[in-house]
């Protein structure tokens, strides 16, 4: 079927996301660094690849795939990678977890964004940090919060991660690198706790596969 390519950034949250799912199905992938510090993701080669310059890109089957939530579903259509069950209300309540840290703050915390908010107010002192934690502790405080009549066992889902931690554990890893403190949400402790007891999380963390 060819060679697997995760067109990636170390420390991109959409790239984690596809890491993890990789490793959870047990797939055999070769990863190419697209160093957004050094502008790789506007270069003609990549902008080829993904109009948009973003990571990340999935080669696969023959094809390329952009858009991390589009190449999870992929991924669970020819793969068998489990996302959410089949029962509509929880599937939609998980896919709603998701969403609210992969659209609604993810977006707005990319690395160009914060940027150009930066360049906007030059004169505001701690811009970033303060844009950081303003929006990645608000969408956090909402997983929180709608997790709150969800039984963990351990997972949201039942006994394996599914969609809503894809998402969740690489927003933590920005929320620890901007000191975003979210130590009053036992919930989301408890499934950061779950899926670092699993090797497939453990292998996609942006320092196991950090190379320079």
């Amino acid at each position: 079927m060819g060679e697997i390519v995760l067109y990636d950034y170390w420390r991109s949250s959409a790239s984690y996301r596809l890491r993890i799912a990789l490793n959870l199905l047990e797939l055999d992938y070769k990863t190419v660094s697209v160093d957004l510090l050094k502008k790789d993701h506007k270069s003609d080669e990549h902008l080829s690849r993904n109009p948009q310059g973003l990571v990340p890109v999935l080669d696969i089957d023959g094809q390329q795939f952009t858009q991390s939530l589009a190449i999870l579903d992929y991924l669970r259509k020819t793969r068998g990678l489990f996302l959410y069950s089949e029962d509509a209300a929880q599937r939609a309540k998980v896919t709603a977890l998701a969403h609210v840290l992969a659209v609604d703050v993810h977006p707005v915390c990319n690395l160009g964004v914060v940027a150009h908010v930066s360049q906007m107010l030059p004169e505001q002192e701690n811009v970033r940090e303060d844009w950081m934690e303003h929006f990645i502790s608000k969408g956090l405080y909402a997983f929180e919060s709608l997790l709150s009549d969800i039984k963990l066992t351990p997972f949201i889902d039942g006994g394996k991660p599914g969609i809503a931690e894809i998402c969740l554990i690489p927003q933590l890893y920005n929320a620890d690198r901007w000191n975003v403190d979210y130590s009053d949400c036992p919930n989301i402790i408890s499934l950061a706790t779950a899926c670092g007891e699993l090797d497939a999380f453990v292998r996609a963390q942006p320092e196991q596969v950090h190379t320079s």
